[in-house]
């Protein structure tokens, strides 16, 4: 048997009962013959909490002293989880992001990992006992300062221990039975899909899936680390993602044309209107957004006005990083020339992915037809070879998702999905 890596989300930690539960499902990999290192989130709604107390104290909190905040959520989950395993006859220790040797940029707030150094951890564990360790942290290179990954950061760093220990799986374990064709909160019908690629992973990740973070799947696929994605609260088999297919039995899972259908509520849409249509402008605005540390997702670009030799650029982005990217391209107008800024907050975004797409035929239109039955208005489109995404009203996302689902076959013939706890990891 060798090493296994377990990550337990907040809703898994959430309370004393659910440390014990976790504590003994550990224990029984152990007693099984695996090594085991697991990494934890803070318990239940903590790392929110904090958040607000750090903004009631300050409105503006500087992102290294939050950073120090933050990562107390996880060393009380890692404490509690040694201790509960102790209690339970078996040796654990437990190990901040620093003490496990997880290096990242010294980016506060939204770190990245650059070295994992987990000679510690694999010390411990040669030695026979059981290495928790604190997610969502790291230590930066630079600065020595701690730094935080940011949200869902925890799944990062399971995977990426898991590659630097050379463990045979990286099992994340949530509130749901695995990765469902939708959220399970939100269409009761969803099915859990028995094996899923990188790929396909990747894109539901970055469409707004929030069963796994975009980071820890780009991390798994570039060093080959099978996930297996399961419920902590259910004995049952998860999703497995891995870049081929499993078996089960005698029988491999083969991939499905459409592996499910993602939203994300969560961004803004900025439109700098009446933009100098010539080389380089469209640079310019890319390069300030750049520069404000924040990641774009969609983007288009109008046809230019003959009569103005002006256009508009749209492109989407995280909410929260709003107030930064208008402050940033205010800050640019005079240089780029362009008329105004247009911010809108109440969008959404609904992507239907699948490998099996690109030699299909007729996907896109019964995608488009799905939507325009639901009345639902579409404002942006973006496509890859696996994925069509939509951006439309907030208020009608969820309607969207049912329809989609419903019109590719999605629905389960068996019972509604289960969410054991929480609301999300």
């Amino acid at each position: 048997m060798g090493l296994v890596v377990q990550k337990y989300g907040g809703s898994s930690v959430a309370d004393a009962e659910g440390i014990k539960r976790v504590a003994k499902r550990i224990v029984e990999a152990k007693k099984n013959g695996h090594q085991v290192v697991a990494v934890v989130s803070a318990m239940g709604d903590t790392t929110d909490e904090l958040i607000d107390l750090a903004e009631q104290v300050s409105p503006m909190p500087a992102g290294r002293e939050l950073d120090m905040l933050l990562t107390a959520g996880e060393r009380i989950s890692m404490a509690l989880l040694a201790m509960a395993i102790k209690n339970l006859g078996h040796n654990a220790q437990s190990f901040t992001g620093s003490q496990a040797g997880v290096i990242t940029d010294s980016v506060h707030n939204k770190a990245r990992i650059i070295d994992v150094t987990p000679g510690r951890i694999q010390a411990s564990v040669d030695e026979g006992n059981i290495a928790i360790v604190a997610g969502f942290q790291g230590v930066s290179q630079d600065t020595k300062d701690i730094t935080t990954l940011g949200r869902g950061g925890s799944d990062t760093t399971a995977v990426a221990l898991a590659a630097a220990l050379d463990a045979e799986v990286c099992e994340i374990y949530t509130d749901v039975d695995g990765v469902f064709t939708a959220d399970p909160r939100v269409v009761k019908k969803a099915r859990k899909i028995d094996w899923i690629s990188f790929e396909d992973m990747l894109e539901l990740a970055a469409s707004g899936s929030k069963v796994l973070l975009h980071r820890c799947v780009e991390y798994a696929r570039r060093y080959n680390i099978p996930i297996h994605v399961r419920s902590s609260f259910s004995g049952l088999q998860g999703t497995w993602v891995s870049s081929e297919p499993i078996k089960q039995g005698d029988k491999q899972v083969e991939q499905a044309i459409i592996s499910g259908v993602a939203h994300d509520t969560s961004e803004a849409k900025i439109t700098v209107v009446g933009v100098p249509d010539k080389p380089g402008e469209a640079a310019s605005i890319f390069r300030a957004i750049a520069d404000a540390e924040i990641n774009i997702d969609m983007v288009v670009q109008n046809v230019s006005a003959a009569s103005t030799g002006l256009t508009d650029i749209t492109f989407t982005l995280p909410k929260t990083d709003g107030r930064k990217a208008i402050d940033a391209l205010e800050r640019t107008k005079a240089a780029i020339g362009f008329d105004s800024l247009r911010y809108d907050d109440q969008i959404g975004k609904i992507s239907l992915v699948g490998a099996g797409m690109k030699t299909n035929p007729g996907v896109t239109a019964d995608f488009f037809t799905a939507l325009s039955d639901a009345g639902v208005n579409i404002e942006l489109i973006s496509t890859s070879e696996i994925r069509i995404s939509v951006v439309t009203r907030k208020d009608d996302v969820q309607e969207a998702v049912r329809a989609v689902h419903t019109a590719f076959g999605l629905d389960s013939d068996s019972d509604e999905a289960v969410v054991y706890g929480g609301t999300g990891r």
